[in-house]
Order: C-alpha cells, then structure tokens, then sequence
C-alpha cells in the first residue's frame, strides 16, 4: 500500500528537517554568548541590579 502524503506528513518532515537544527543552532549561540568569559562582568551587574538601592 502507498502512503498518501498529507499536508501533517509534510510539515511533520519539515519541521523535522529544517526547524530542529535551525533552533539547536540559535541555542547553542544564546548559551555560547551567555557563558562567555568577556560578558562576565555584564550579567554579574545586571544580576545585583534588582539588588541595589537608589
């Protein structure tokens, strides 16, 4: 029997094939800029902000 292809197959397939790597990508470089010795001293600052009295 063949397989009848379906709008849900279809975007099943691409979602698959071009959004997950897409997405693990944009993860990677969020956590790769986060954890990035220079920008340190940045989210340390932002981090006592909530912290500080005016």
């Amino acid at each position: 029997m063949k397989a009848i292809l379906t709008v849900q197959n279809f975007a099943s397939d691409v979602v698959l094939t071009f959004w997950t790597p897409i997405f693990v990508g944009i993860f990677l470089a969020i956590a790769t800029y986060a954890l990035w010795p220079r920008n340190k001293e940045t989210f340390d600052a932002a981090a006592r902000m909530p912290l500080r009295e005016d």
